[in-house]
């Protein structure tokens, strides 16, 4: 039985290699870079825990005299800190790869709340039309009239003033996620309802129907499957501007509490004393959420053009 499975796996890993896809993939340096990059911040942001030398969360690992160290190819470092040390005496490198971790983990769950958002409303609106269509698409357009970062400024502003700093600290995360996926839901709604348009008029759709399918089941089990080339491009781009959300956010003292490090966190603990030497406190962590961004938008690029047949030339 394991034999057969493992066999199952390789012909479907074999497909899709030797797929257009694959074969793109494959030609374009940039897009393998890329993802070889991508794959290597996320197995040791996941990993973190067995990669990182010390434990930023854990207090008796923690000594206030080690702070402002730098990094080892500079003099009067400390050899055990790979990265140098922050404000509060963590060693960078390990706070890094937590807040690493913590970035991904936001950026993800946020695009994963706006998919199920986005797409449902998307749905909704394009296959059942009328009145409906033009009220959810009307709330679309209001959506998007305000920045993802206005809605969440005054959202996590008015939630911090109401819950007070010390709880808002401890679910810093869950409002953060809530407020990234709910400001961005229509760009997914938008183009879902695009697709349904144009794939609920045609005959495999009044075949469904004919055989006595729901309005439920032809949305997810017929029309559906033709959106996901856009949705998985959609995706690649808005987990990337999930992760900036997040940095921004913490740098305006509206996200993750020095006390749980994300990239924008650390940047925004470091700010202030990068121009008193200890620069690297924030140019470390800011190069990395650069090179995490800048990867995941080519990736989202060669996507884009693999997947539009007008664009993709072999």
């Amino acid at each position: 039985m394991s034999n057969f499975s493992t066999n199952v796996e390789a012909s479907r890993f074999s497909r899709m290699w030797n797929s257009n896809m694959g074969y793109s993939f494959r030609r374009n340096p940039v897009a393998v870079v890329s993802l070889c990059i991508f794959a290597a911040i996320a197995l040791m942001a996941i990993f973190a825990p067995l990669i990182a030398p010390f434990d930023p969360y854990d207090l008796s690992q923690i000594d206030i005299m080690n702070s402002e160290y730098p990094p080892v190819w500079i003099d009067g470092a400390d050899k055990q800190f790979l990265f140098g040390t922050d404000d509060q005496g963590r060693d960078l490198w390990s706070t890094i790869l937590y807040g690493t971790r913590l970035s991904l983990l936001i950026g993800l769950c946020a695009v994963t709340l706006q998919a199920f958002l986005g797409i449902s409303i998307g749905l909704i609106s394009g296959y059942v039309g009328g009145r409906l269509d033009s009220l959810l698409m009307r709330m679309a357009d209001i959506q998007l009239s305000f920045s993802t970062l206005m809605v969440a400024i005054i959202f996590l502003a008015v939630t911090q003033a109401m819950f007070g700093s010390e709880t808002f600290n401890q679910y810093a995360i869950y409002f953060l996620i809530a407020v990234i996926g709910v400001s961005e839901w229509p760009q997914y709604a938008r183009t879902v309802r695009a697709t349904v348009l144009a794939e609920k008029k045609k005959e495999y759709v009044d075949s469904a129907r004919v055989l006595g399918f729901g309005p439920m089941r032809i949305m997810v089990r017929h029309i559906l499957p033709n959106s996901l080339s856009p949705i998985f491009v959609i995706s690649t781009v808005q987990v990337a501007n999930a992760i900036i959300s997040e940095a921004s956010l913490s740098f305006l003292g509206l996200g993750m509490p020095p006390s749980q490090p994300s990239l924008g966190s650390l940047i925004s603990s470091g700010f202030d004393y990068i121009f008193s030497g200890s620069w690297w406190i924030t140019a470390i962590p800011g190069v990395i959420l650069v090179v995490l961004v800048l990867v995941i938008n080519l990736l989202g690029d060669w996507m884009r053009d693999v997947l539009n047949p007008k664009l993709y030339k072999g």
